[in-house]
């Protein structure tokens, strides 16, 4: 392959992981304010009592749940993008290599689920 014909995998590849991420965003909106009560639940129970959370910038309001359900839907295609990830570099690979990381790749995703776990509590 040639070096354009790489960059023009490698642009498929990355639209293939955004579209995910965008279409998992979509999904997730109208449940932005759900999501962000759900998930600000935890520092809200250390709060002193009778405080509550301020926004002191204009957009905060609206801009605080839509970060929040981006990130969690980055969080949720993370399958997605490692496998676009491992498609762009598989053709590269032998098939000894190919065959030693594919359970790279479903570790890789319990791993990083499971590190997200640990750091929620």
């Amino acid at each position: 392959m040639t070096f354009v014909g790489h960059l023009v995998e490698l642009r498929a590849r990355l639209l293939k992981a955004s579209l995910a991420v965008l279409v998992v965003l979509v999904v997730l909106l109208p449940f932005s304010g759900e999501l962000y009560t759900i998930l600000s639940e935890p520092l809200l129970a250390h709060q002193p009592e009778g405080s509550q959370m301020v926004a002191i910038d204009v957009a905060s309001p609206f801009l605080a749940p839509f970060k929040l359900t981006l990130m969690l839907a980055l969080l949720i295609s993370i399958p997605v993008i490692i496998y676009q990830l491992w498609a762009f570099v598989a053709p590269g690979l032998y098939q000894k290599e190919k065959h030693i990381t594919r359970p790279l790749l479903f570790s890789a995703t319990l791993l990083f689920y499971a590190g997200c776990a640990w750091c929620f509590q």
